[in-house]
């Protein structure tokens, strides 16, 4: 083999090698420092696609057995803000239903809603979330979901005990302004699988604090003076724009 050919491949290599990995580092952007002085970068941005169940509590019941299931899909974005905390929005379309707990009142909803939050997911923080790590980031990643958002919800209530049929007549609703809005505020668990450098996939379970006594339209029937709320089972497809 040729020597000065090597060489001259050797001599290439070290000059070439710091200014890729300084291209590298530039294409992440401005490097941030954590309170302990590590250095880390923000982003990138990661959609998220996700499908599942919804189910209810409130007056009617609390109980899976009461629950008329529904779907629910979800589209969102996320951001890495500082180690361990990643925030962002998403939008939710759901449904719910349930028949009531007390066969003398024998009541029934279903509901259909939509959601938009402020989210944020706070985690343990690896190695491979400062730039100074070793690796990328961790394959299993557990966290703990938050956030703020409003409810676009419009609910149907009926007499019966399955769910409603095209001959299911609905009573007069409890309010008139139908759909309505509230307040609501999300507190959840999830684990995210790493599939590749820029592919997640997240299991995640999320209940819903609302500001309504109405998700069901039976308030002034039951009890006024407690909120309704409601959950999410979720599995979710995430995807990095960038590297």
């Amino acid at each position: 083999m040729n020597l000065r050919f090597l060489l001259a491949a050797s001599l290439a290599a070290v000059v070439c090698t710091p200014s890729r990995v300084q291209a590298q580092s530039a294409s992440r952007g401005k490097r941030y420092y954590s309170h302990q002085a590590r250095p880390y970068y923000r982003g990138p941005v990661r959609l998220t696609f996700g499908g599942g169940i919804s189910y209810y509590n409130g007056d009617l019941t609390g109980s899976l057995g009461e629950n008329f299931i529904g779907p629910a899909i979800s589209v969102g974005a996320l951001y890495k803000l500082y180690p361990g905390l990643q925030v962002g929005g998403e939008f939710t379309y759901f449904q719910v239903g349930a028949k009531d707990r007390l066969a003398s009142r024998g009541l029934a909803f279903r509901g259909r809603n939509a959601s938009l939050i402020a989210q944020g997911r706070l985690t343990v923080p690896g190695p491979g979330d400062f730039a100074d790590g070793p690796g990328g980031p961790a394959t299993l990643k557990p966290y703990l979901r938050f956030g703020v958002g409003a409810l676009l919800y419009s609910p149907e209530s009926y007499h019966g005990t399955e769910r409603p049929t095209n001959d299911t007549q609905f009573d007069s609703p409890e309010r008139n302004d139908y759909p309505a809005t509230a307040l609501i505020a999300p507190v959840g668990l999830g684990l995210t699988v790493r599939a590749s450098r820029r592919v997640g996939i997240t299991a995640e379970g999320t209940y819903f604090f609302t500001t309504t006594d109405h998700l069901d339209d039976v308030s002034r029937r039951a009890n006024p003076d407690r909120n309704d709320g409601y959950g999410l089972l979720e599995l979710k497809v995430e995807y990095a724009l960038l590297p």
